[in-house]
């Protein structure tokens, strides 16, 4: 069991490499020109649902080119805020990462992740894509997250009412 779990760690660790490599060169060679630092992912994220009260649910995106993706990979994982535990639902939407949080208890979210994680390579991440292109499409608001990198953009295609239970 061990070895399958290290085996799929080493595989997501390669695949987040060669993303990176493919989403600085092909999809954003400015990246190589623009200096200064990115905020990670999972700052973001921290920042965005403490900034929000820690909402009892939360659904954004954040634009790749925004960030640096240090939680390439996980698909379905516990979060701690300050106290709080949300169920993180991610995926890529390219041009977005795409949240769904909801706050509950932990739980053993392993068996999830590696079967989401697994269906967006046997489908080649075209799902993604697709996702993406509608969410450009219907993206109705946005919000402004401060981390200690700079103000990062957050999107929502529909403007959420704070503290609305769903």
């Amino acid at each position: 069991m061990n070895v399958v779990i290290f085996s799929v760690f080493k595989m997501k660790r390669m695949l987040g490499s060669i993303h990176n490599i493919f989403l600085k060169v092909v999809l954003f060679p400015r990246t190589f020109r623009k200096r200064g630092p990115k905020p990670l992912a999972s700052e973001v994220l921290t920042c965005h649902l403490t900034q929000r009260k820690l909402p009892p649910w939360t659904s954004f995106c954040v634009r790749y080119s925004s960030i640096h993706n240090d939680q390439f990979g996980r698909s379905n994982f516990n979060w701690r805020v300050q106290g709080a535990n949300y169920h993180i639902l991610r995926t890529g939407c390219f041009p977005f990462i795409k949240y769904h949080c909801t706050k509950a208890p932990p739980q053993n979210l392993d068996f999830e992740d590696i079967f989401f994680g697994t269906l967006k390579v046997i489908n080649l991440g075209i799902p993604c894509l697709a996702y993406g292109i509608g969410s450009r499409m219907m993206i109705s608001a946005s919000e402004t997250v401060q981390t200690t990198a700079g103000p990062v953009t957050v999107y929502f295609l529909y403007k959420e009412q704070e503290g609305a239970q769903y």
